[in-house]
């Protein structure tokens, strides 16, 4: 995909404008990294505590047993040891030239039970929630999985406005000021997944940090296992 299909299809273009030349030149230099960039493969990582339902985490407070992505990813294969580390290079290039204080790269799946997920395959901060729902039903309280369904880009410059204005909102950490999270999708135009970005600041994410961001969307289905 092109990147001003791309701004198109998410719904970025209106916002944004036409950047998708400086898209298309942090994308080559995405490109041009992965050639023999790897990343660190983490197979299970910690958690927050759910809160009540499972609506919400409970900051600062892990689970006592760390999420595994082997059974949602069918074992510990050569191929998806393959995808996870270049995964983890994305991320870790993202983390180097963006400034973001959190990222997360999530891909659509069926979990173990059957159920229709956002599975975060590889970030960088906190820890946080594993799998979101993908259902309309979670979508009301969160951006992932809204955008998931959606395949409608959000970006929230002020989380305090948003709210003040009556949005809802998953929170995960509260000191989060500024999220972003932008689809994924394959090479048929199918909704594969989501990024999120997360920042401390409020008024992060400018056209030089959303050319980034797009950019790393164009290239994540690429290595989804």
């Amino acid at each position: 995909m092109q990147a001003f299909e791309y701004l198109q299809r998410s719904g970025l273009l209106d916002e944004y404008g036409d950047i998708s030349a400086e898209i298309e030149r942090v994308r080559q230099a995405l490109t041009d990294y992965l050639q023999t960039a790897s990343g660190e493969v983490h197979w299970q990582f910690q958690v927050p505590e759910l809160g009540e339902g499972g609506a919400c985490s409970l900051f600062g407070q892990l689970a006592a047993e760390p999420y595994s992505l082997l059974p949602i990813l069918g074992g510990q294969t050569a191929a998806n040891q393959t995808a996870l580390s270049k995964l983890s290079a994305i991320t870790d290039y993202y983390q180097e030239n963006s400034g973001q204080d959190w990222f997360g790269i999530y891909q659509a799946r069926s979990n173990p039970a059957g159920e229709p997920v956002l599975v975060k395959l590889a970030y960088y901060g906190a820890p946080s929630r594993p799998e979101f729902p993908l259902n309309s039903e979670f979508a009301k309280i969160s951006n992932n999985s809204t955008v998931g369904l959606s395949g409608r880009a959000r970006v929230i410059n002020s989380v305090p406005d948003y709210l003040a204005a009556g949005g809802e909102y998953y929170t995960c950490d509260p000191k989060v000021q500024a999220e972003a999270c932008l689809p994924l999708f394959d090479q048929s135009g199918k909704i594969a997944g989501i990024v999120d970005a997360e920042h401390f600041q409020q008024a992060i994410f400018t056209p030089a940090a959303m050319a980034l961001l797009v950019a790393v969307c164009l290239v994540v289905p690429k290595y989804l296992p």
